[in-house]
C-alpha cells in the first residue's frame, strides 16, 4: 500500500466506495453498505501503514577516505559522524529491559579553568576549541554535566573510533572469566590456525592487547600506501575474511612482546580470535555480557567487514553519549553487574595500568590509555579510551569519575587545541 502505484489503485477504489456508501438510490441492499464499510476500513488501515511521508532526503555524509584525508566540511563531517551506520554492514548490539539510572548530581559542573600547554582555558574553551560534540560527566554515579552540541541530542548515536578497541579488549577479559580463552598467554594460532605460518606464529592474546605482537605495520590514516589505509580498502571490498588475509601477509619487525607499537589491526586479529572463542558474534555477546545487563538506554550498532560477516575490532561502534558513560560506569562498579563478575578479579586494575615493553614504559595497558599520573597525580589510577578526531571515555575509579567525549576535530589525529587530559584533570579536581 505504500508504493505510488499502490495508493493510485487504492484512491480510485476509495472514491467508488465513497460513491457507493452515500447513494441512496432504491435497489442498494445491505451487501452494497457492507463492502463500502468493509473497503474504507481497509484503506484506513492501508493509510496507518503508510510510513510518514517527511519530504526530507537522508543527511549527505562523506566517505570514509574522505574521513581519513581529513578531507570533509565541517557539516557533511558531523553528519558523517552521526551517521556512521551508513558506510558499512553492521550488527545491532542489543539492549536489555531496564535502564541503569543516571540522575543528575546535586554537586553540578559549573566552571572549570587550567591551563594547557601554557595557555589558560576554560570550560567554554575547551567545547568551541575543540569542537566538542558532547560532553557528559558522571560523579559518583550521577550527571555532573551534560552538553550536547553541532546538532547532537541525548537521542543521537555517534562514532567511537578507536575507543571499540577497549571494548573489545573488554570483552576478551569477559570470555577469559567464562573460560572461552584459557590464558592470555595462549598463542593466537591456537585460535585461529589460518595464521600459521605467518608473522603471528608465536604471538600470544597478551601480546595482542599490549599492541605488543611485533608484527610491522604503518598507523599512518592519511597515507594511502599505509597498512591501515590497506586495512580500510579490504573492508571496503566487502569480501569475508579480507582483513585477516591482509594481517596473514605482514612481515615481523621485532620479536613478540618486545616493542610496543600501535596497530589498529592488532585489534582485528583479537576481534578474529574472540569470535573463535565464544562462537557467536561480538556484538551479540558484548550485549549478552554487558550491553543488556548493565542497563544501556539503547541499541548500538557495529560494523561489520563484510554483509552479516566479523565485527572490526578496533571500530565502528555506533551509541549514545550517555551509554558510552554507563560503559565507564561498568569500569568504575569494577566489572560487576548486580552481583555478578563480568571480569576477571583484578582484571580493571591489570587492564587499566601501564606495561613495559621491551624495557620501555609504552603508557598503555590492555588496550587502553594511561594518563601520566606523574604529571598530574590526580590522573593516578585512571585510563581511557580514545578515537581519531577526538572521542574519549576517561575513567578514574578512584574519583568515581567518568568523563565522555565526542568531537569532530578537522584531522583524524593533531588537530586538538586543548590537550584532553588537562581539561579531564581540571574536571577531576573541580568536583574532588
Amino acid at each position: 500500500m505504500a508504493t505510488t502505484c499502490g495508493r493510485a489503485v487504492l484512491n480510485i477504489v476509495k472514491l467508488l466506495a465513497e460513491e457507493v456508501a452515500m447513494t441512496r438510490v432504491r435497489g442498494f441492499n445491505k451487501w452494497y453498505a457492507a463492502f463500502a464499510a468493509a473497503v474504507l476500513l481497509v484503506l484506513a488501515v492501508g493509510r496507518a501503514a503508510d510510513p510518514p511521508q517527511t519530504g526530507k532526503a537522508p543527511e549527505e555524509i562523506g566517505t570514509v577516505r574522505q574521513m581519513y584525508d581529513g578531507a570533509l566540511y565541517p557539516d557533511i563531517q558531523v553528519r558523517t559522524f552521526r551517521n556512521i551506520d551508513r558506510l558499512f554492514p553492521t550488527r545491532t548490539v542489543n539492549r536489555g529491559a531496564s535502564v541503569y539510572p543516571l540522575p543528575k548530581s546535586d554537586r553540578p559542573l559549573k566552571a572549570v579553568q587550567f591551563t594547557s600547554a601554557g595557555k589558560k582555558y576554560d570550560l567554554f574553551d575547551y567545547l568551541s576549541l575543540n569542537r566538542v560534540s558532547g560532553l557528559l560527566v558522571l560523579k559518583n554515579g550521577r550527571i555532573a554535566f551534560e552538553r550536547y552540541e553541532l546538532g547532537n541530542t541525548e537521542i543521537t548515536r555517534w562514532m567511537s573510533m578507536s575507543m571499540v578497541k577497549s571494548i573489545t579488549s573488554t570483552l576478551i577479559g569477559a570470555a577469559l572469566k567464562q573460560g572461552y580463552i584459557k590464558s592470555l598467554d595462549d598463542p593466537v594460532t591456537g585460535y585461529l590456525p589460518r595464521l600459521s605460518g605467518s608473522a603471528y606464529e608465536q604471538v600470544t592474546v597478551r601480546n595482542l592487547l599490549q599492541m605488543a605482537s611485533g608484527v610491522k605495520w604503518d598507523e599512518t590514516y592519511t597515507n594511502p600506501a599505509s597498512d591501515r589505509r590497506h586495512m580500510l580498502e579490504a573492508q571496503l571490498s566487502g569480501k569475508p575474511g579480507s582483513i585477516l588475509e591482509l594481517m596473514a601477509k605482514l612481515p615481523r619487525a621485532a620479536a613478540p612482546g618486545t616493542v610496543w607499537h600501535y596497530d589498529t589491526g592488532e585489534t582485528q586479529v583479537a576481534g578474529e580470535v574472540l569470535r573463535a572463542a565464544v562462537k557467536r558474534p561480538l556484538a551479540q555477546y558484548l550485549s549478552e555480557r554487558i550491553w543488556s545487563k548493565f542497563g544501556m538506554e539503547s541499541d548500538a550498532t557495529w560494523w561489520l567487514d563484510s554483509p552479516n560477516g566479523q565485527e572490526i575490532g578496533g571500530s565502528g561502534l555506533s551509541a549514545t553519549l550517555r551509554d558510552y558513560g554507563r560503559f565507564g560506569l561498568f569500569f568504575v562498579n569494577g566489572g560487576v553487574v548486580g552481583g555478578e563478575k563480568i571480569l576477571p578479579d583484578g582484571w580493571v586494575a591489570e587492564a587499566g595500568s601501564g606495561k613495559t615493553i621491551g624495557g620501555k614504559k609504552a603508557g598503555y595497558g590492555y588496550m587502553w590509555w594511561i594518563p601520566d599520573s606523574t604529571a598530574d597525580p590526580v590522573h593516578e589510577g585512571s585510563f581511557e579510551a580514545s578515537g581519531i578526531f577526538g572521542q574519549s571515555i576517561y575513567i578514574n575509579p578512584r574519583e568515581k569519575l567518568v568523563i565522555v567525549v565526542w568531537s569532530a576535530r578537522p584531522k583524524p589525529t593533531g588537530s586538538a587545541v586543548i590537550e584532553d587530559d588537562d581539561f579531564f584533570a581540571a574536571v577531576a579536581k573541580a568536583l574532588h
